[in-house]
């Protein structure tokens, strides 16, 4: 018989099994018809496209129920991960900070967790009068003088060099435990949402000493008495110009935080690099690898410096910022407003649209945002009032205080305050 009979009869076979629905039978037979070497009628052609489209189709659907299965697994794992809020724990720091809502963006805080500050406090000092017993009263004299009015540029809107050997020292007792202060609540807000895990990896831009790590270790420090603390472990990774603030930062946690009973079990890594040198090719800084990159008060007075400053951070979030990430900023409420030359008021939709202005900037989106404050006001007090006002309500550094008045001339109390945005962000 000669193959075009054959493959004629093969074909009304064909015909048949597919107009009597037997589609088995019509696609042994299209398998024949394919061995023969025959060209393809074009009812063939069809049936073999049709065949086709539905392997493609179920391989798809197979294809998205193992993502869906394997989105659904790692969110459980990551939820697993994730430090659950204590209620009680909660309703403590509340109480111990005196935490007040005024609305769901400001949040004044006129308590401290005594506890853990004193402690701290205390430490600090007994290093630093440690470091000054080391220089001579003349010399120790003329190193804080160059340091102080190097540090007091801020007040004048501009922006210190910090290139003094004392310059560490002098923030030291200046600002760290004020930043401290609004780190441990920054951390507070984070975990009280539940987005803390008990491992995680953190990028510390402009991180001076460290007060970002700080905050988070005096943050679980507070956990002792309320639950057991769960193996946490912290990846510290401290991108910073000045290598002494880097060494003076490590050289008081070794002091002092590994002493605790309960020590975060913590990696530092330190760079000393300055951002406006960095090179997002040449960087080592690791790939989608960070659960948190922090930026707390490195934001400039210069416009030119500003703006070139918000193009290299947004190039560090898209390289080193995970899928799943955030980015922690901390910017003083009269610095935000400076950047966009607008004037503070009782106006938190004002305020609203300018974090939006600020995060959309930076190449992110807006996750939350507290403004953290001393007082009840989104508008500054005068300098009379703010001191009557903080001498009556704030907590003071008692500690610190008397080193203060020795070494500065200050006639006052200092007291831990606030006056920052806390922003939450991701990609």
């Amino acid at each position: 018989m000669s193959n075009f009979i054959i493959n004629w009869w093969r074909s009304q076979q064909f015909k048949s099994a597919l107009q009597r629905g037997d589609i088995r039978t019509a696609v042994q037979i299209l398998q024949e018809i394919k061995k023969s070497g025959a060209n393809f009628s074009w009812l063939e052609k069809l049936f073999r496209d049709k065949l086709q489209l539905e392997r493609t189709f179920q391989e798809n659907k197979r294809d998205v129920e193992n993502l869906r299965k394997q989105l659904t697994e790692a969110k459980e794992s990551k939820s697993n991960l994730l430090l659950n809020p204590n209620a009680e724990f909660i309703k403590y720091i509340y109480q111990a900070f005196k935490l007040v809502e005024h609305d769901e963006y400001k949040l004044q805080a006129t308590g401290i967790n005594s506890c853990i500050f004193d402690d701290f406090e205390a430490r600090l000092v007994e290093y630093l009068q440690e470091e000054f017993s080391k220089i001579s009263d003349k010399q120790l004299a003329i190193k804080l003088e160059d340091a102080v009015e190097d540090i007091n540029s801020l007040k004048i809107g501009q922006d210190p060099d910090y290139r003094f050997s004392l310059t560490p020292h002098v923030y030291f007792m200046k600002y760290f435990l004020e930043n401290v202060y609004c780190l441990y609540l920054a951390w507070f807000l984070i975990y009280q949402d539940g987005l803390l895990p008990t491992k995680f990896n953190i990028l510390d831009i402009a991180a001076g000493p460290g007060t970002s790590a700080y905050g988070l270790a005096l943050f679980l420090q507070s956990f002792s008495g309320f639950f057991e603390i769960p193996q946490m472990h912290v990846s510290y990774y401290s991108l910073e110009k000045q290598d002494s603030f880097q060494y003076r930062g490590l050289q008081f946690w070794r002091r002092y935080i590994e002493s605790r009973i309960t020590p975060i079990n913590t990696y530092f890594r330190f760079v000393t690099s300055d951002i406006f040198s960095w090179d997002v090719k040449s960087s080592n800084i690791p790939k989608n690898f960070f659960d948190f990159i922090v930026i707390s008060h490195c934001f400039f007075n210069d416009t030119v410096k500003q703006q070139e400053a918000i193009n290299i951070y947004k190039q560090i979030f898209a390289q080193g910022l995970n899928h799943q990430g955030y980015v922690i900023i901390i910017v003083q409420d009269k610095k935000l407003f400076k950047i966009y030359n607008r004037q503070k008021l009782e106006d938190k939709n004002q305020e609203k649209n300018l974090v939006y202005e600020f995060v959309s900037e930076l190449g992110l989106e807006l996750v939350s945002y507290r403004y953290l404050t001393s007082t009840t006001s989104r508008i500054s007090l005068s300098a009379a009032e703010f001191a009557k006002f903080a001498r009556d309500k704030l907590p003071k550094q008692i500690h610190m205080s008397p080193m203060i008045k020795k070494y500065f001339r200050q006639k006052y109390e200092s007291n831990y305050t606030l006056d920052d945005y806390v922003i939450l962000a991701k990609k």
